[in-house]
């Protein structure tokens, strides 16, 4: 890959930031990150001295006046996402944001609107669509290896965790910072990743439940959905439950693809033929596709499809099925 060279702000610096995506803007080819900011300036400090960058600002205000910060990653809670966003979109700067790209389609949709009035390239951080393990299976749709595509399943559901008993702190259950709670957090990656696999995202609907008192936000949820094609989906999301199962199965008219969505378990083609498991490693960082799609993409390359106008089908579908 050829072209310039962008230098990238990032705005928060939480556990996200640590391994997963700040290590893979610092690897990538033609990606430098060269200032951070955060609320809690001595954080900031911090983790620029550990990261080894540049420049700490304290304000976003004084990371987008920053001659030296041509795009900026947001990277701090999804609730927050909105008045961040406005204000780089308002610098005319590209931008990546955290997945989900905000609490609500609307704010979702303002976000993306204040980005395409200015034709200023906006993405999402949904990094799995560029993952090998889950290019493997999109090979494999696409080669006619399942036939046509029929329904899509996804069973994800986990116990409370301890931090969950003792009533910690933790924005991943704020109904105030996460509608959805766990929902919110991480259901988007897997709607996200089908919509990137067998179609886009249509006629969602769902129901969201209380089926604990240990926190404010729902935690069991359930949904069906349709693709574009004909497809048909459904899900359910338990975070009150006994044990922990991340398990998508895509039923085809001639097989099946059975994976998981968390989980570095191996890829599995059933057939008539019989049954091919592959296992496929995730690169280190894990963002590190993602970063590299999004260089390709800036520098007139291979177009990414992890922009927003694509994130904004994922949280239409997100908002039918948490019933806001």
């Amino acid at each position: 890959m050829t072209g310039r060279t962008w230098r990238w702000g990032m705005v928060g610096c939480g556990d996200v930031t640590e391994r997963k995506s700040a290590p893979a803007y610092q690897k990538a080819a033609h990606s430098e990150l060269v200032a951070v900011t955060s609320r809690r300036p001595d954080r900031a400090e911090d983790y620029a001295r550990r990261h080894g960058i540049a420049e700490v600002h304290d304000t976003l205000d004084g990371l987008l006046a920053s001659d030296t910060v041509d795009a900026v990653y947001i990277a701090t809670p999804p609730a927050s996402h909105r008045d961040l966003a406005l204000k780089v979109a308002a610098s005319g700067k590209p931008c990546c944001i955290e997945k989900p790209l905000a609490n609500s389609y609307p704010d979702s949709k303002t976000i993306s609107d204040a980005f395409a009035a200015r034709g200023t390239p906006l993405f999402v951080a949904f990094y799995r669509r560029s993952l090998p393990r889950f290019g493997q299976i999109a090979d494999w749709i696409n080669q006619g290896e399942i036939g046509a595509v029929r329904h899509v399943h996804w069973s994800l559901t986990r116990a409370p965790s301890d931090q969950d008993q003792a009533g910690s702190e933790n924005w991943r259950t704020d109904r105030e910072k996460a509608p959805g709670g766990y929902f919110d957090d991480l259901a988007c990656h897997g709607l996200d990743l089908f919509d990137h696999l067998v179609g886009p995202l249509q006629d969602a609907a769902g129901q969201a439940s209380h089926q604990h008192g240990l926190y404010t936000a729902p935690s069991a949820f359930a949904a069906s959905w349709q693709h574009t094609g004909g497809a048909t989906g459904s899900g359910l999301w338990n975070f009150a439950a006994r044990s922990q199962e991340d398990a998508v199965r895509i039923l085809g008219s001639h097989g099946e693809i059975r994976f998981s969505v968390f989980e570095e378990e191996p890829v599995r083609l059933i057939t008539d033929a019989g049954e091919v498991a592959r296992i496929i490693d995730n690169p280190d960082p894990v963002q590190l596709p993602h970063v590299e799609a999004m260089m390709a993409d800036l520098n007139g390359g291979a177009a990414y499809t992890a922009r927003a106008e694509h994130a904004l089908r994922t949280a239409r579908a997100m908002d039918a099925i948490r019933k806001p």
